[in-house]
Order: C-alpha cells, then sequence, then structure tokens
C-alpha cells in the first residue's frame, strides 16, 4: 500500500470521485498531518516517515533533500499556481513528475488584490483600528475611478485584475514583456514598459512570475510620488527594506501585502499606518480552493496513471 499525502495547512477536498479512486487502487491517502505550513525540515520528517508515492503541496520547499527523504515519490501537485518553491531541476533528476493547478486561483487573488487596492485607497484598515483605539475620524481617501492602475505581470491573475477593475473607470496599464499589444487593448489595458508604469500608476499591483521582477531601492525612486503598492504575487518581488524606507520617507503612500519574503512576517512594515497586510490568503476563498483542490487531486492522479501506479 502506497501513501498520498497532502501537505497544505489545510486541505477539504477529502471525499470525491479522485480520494475514492485513489483508496480503490490501495492507497492510503494522509490529509495535512500537521496543519501549519511546512519548513524544509518538518517536510523532510513526514517525507520520511511516510515516503508517499505522490503528494499534494502546498508552498513548503521541496528541495532536493525533502525529495531524497522519500523514496517511493513519483508525482507532485502543486495546489496553486507558482513552482518556484519545487526545485524543479531535482525533481527531473529523481524521475518525479511536477503540476500545478494555474488557472484555479486567479479569480481568489484577483478579487483580494481589489479589495486591497480599494482598501488602500480609502484607508479602510487604517480607520478600522483607529477607531478600536478610541479616535474618531474621517479620514480622505481617493477614488479609484480617478486613478492609474498599473497591472505588473498580465498573465491569468493580472487579466482577472484589469477585468475587476475596468467598471470603476480610471486607466489601466500593464507591464509584461510577454504579454501581446493587442490582447491587453482588446481587455482596455495598455501595454507599456516597467519603468513607464512606475512613474505613471497611482496603483501598482504586482502579479508577476517569480523571478522576473524585483522592485528595490532604484525601482521604488521611479514610482509616482504617492503611490500605492499591492502584493498578491510572491513575496521576493519586493525589497521589502527599500519597500520600508520609501513608506517612511512619504514617497509610497502605502503599501497592501498579502506575501512576504519570510512567513509568518514580523518585521516593521507592520508598525507603518498605511500599511496593511493579510497572511498569504489569496487563494483562500472556499469556491476557488475546493477547485484548486479538486484539480491537483486529479493532475496527481492522471500522472499516476501515466506512470503505472494506478491503473487506467
Amino acid at each position: 500500500m502506497a501513501t498520498i499525502l497532502t501537505t497544505t495547512s489545510s486541505f477539504k477536498e477529502r471525499d470525491n470521485e479522485t480520494t475514492r479512486r485513489l483508496a480503490a487502487a490501495g492507497h492510503r491517502i494522509l490529509f495535512s498531518p500537521l496543519g501549519r505550513r511546512l519548513g524544509e525540515d518538518d517536510a523532510v520528517a513526514l517525507f520520511a516517515e511516510h515516503d508517499p508515492i505522490g503528494i499534494v503541496a502546498g508552498v513548503e520547499p521541496l528541495t532536493d533533500r525533502v525529495m531524497a527523504a522519500a523514496p517511493s515519490l513519483k508525482a507532485i501537485a502543486r495546489c496553486g499556481t507558482g513552482l518556484d518553491s519545487v526545485d524543479l531541476e531535482a525533481a527531473r533528476a529523481r524521475g518525479i513528475v511536477v503540476s500545478n493547478t494555474p488557472g484555479a486561483p486567479a479569480l481568489a487573488v484577483a478579487e483580494l488584490a481589489v479589495g486591497h487596492i480599494l482598501g488602500a485607497l480609502r484607508r479602510i484598515a487604517e480607520a478600522d483600528r483607529l477607531i478600536r483605539e478610541g479616535n474618531w475620524t474621517a479620514l480622505s481617501g481617493g477614488l479609484l475611478g480617478a486613478r492609474t492602475v498599473g497591472i505588473v505581470g498580465f498573465g491569468r491573475i493580472g487579466q482577472r485584475v484589469a477585468e475587476l477593475v475596468t467598471p470603476f473607470g480610471g486607466r489601466l496599464i500593464a507591464a509584461d514583456p510577454f504579454a501581446e499589444a493587442k490582447a491587453a487593448a482588446n481587455k482596455g489595458v495598455e501595454l507599456v514598459a516597467l519603468d513607464t508604469l512606475l512613474a505613471e500608476a497611482d496603483v501598482v499591483t504586482l502579479h508577476a512570475a517569480p523571478g522576473t521582477v524585483r522592485l528595490g531601492a532604484e525601482e521604488l525612486a521611479r514610482c509616482r510620488a504617492g503611490a500605492i503598492l499591492v502584493n498578491t504575487a510572491r513575496g521576493d518581488l519586493v525589497d521589502e527594506g527599500a519597500l520600508l524606507a520609501a513608506l517612511q520617507a512619504g514617497r509610497l503612500a502605502g503599501a497592501a501585502l498579502d506575501v512576504f519574503a519570510e512567513e509568518p512576517y514580523a518585521g516593521p512594515l507592520a508598525a507603518l499606518p498605511g500599511v496593511t497586510m493579510t497572511a498569504h490568503m489569496g487563494s483562500y476563498a472556499a469556491e476557488s480552493r475546493s477547485l484548486q483542490e479538486r484539480e491537483a487531486l486529479d493532475n496527481l492522479l492522471a500522472d499516476l496513471v501515466r506512470i503505472g501506479a494506478v491503473a487506467p
């Protein structure tokens, strides 16, 4: 009997056609035994204990060391978009098939990004904190429809953000070297260079792939004065020290962050009133999360069938 292991912090899709088929094939399915995000040592210990043939993975670091702890491992199905947490070269060398679910979380992440944009413009979290401190102050914000929104990365999520923001009015621009100008124009979006976007956007929202963009001190210095930065993509897209300096200097008016270089985050950005933070929950809408989990399980089953671990 082989083990199928889920390593996401939570996993709700426990009884469906795919899990029943895997169980019928004689596999034991072990769901999120630790109930939290795994570090590398956690993953090594868990893999060594259970030696799974396949895993539905979260964002834990799946390094060569982790994979070595599970000699039976043949398939990794990421529950989510990014594959930056997986050492793809090590997986290829070990004959491990890797898949992801790029479409499933798009709407959930896009909606959170737009929620953060509106929250930052209208200073909702800041006003909430003041009231809880006994300070009844009506804060002056700004209209989304009167702003230029710059979308960095115009893939599935970036395009969804454009669709959601369009009804508010305003101008939409995007920077993505792989996007087609005609396709962007069809969505009412103008493709521009990253430097142009930073200089012209009132709101900069990040949806680029890991490793393709990094906003450091030089890039943030090019941002329009008073701009707001939103990051629901990956923490490494932004130099947090440079962001802190830009906010403290008043160069940026605010930031809304769902992702960080190290998580859980416990750094100095948390002390700034113009910063709103959420706990890497972009995909954590019930409907989207269920879809991701089902797709990841389906991907895993398909790969196990292909390698002969499960009958067609």
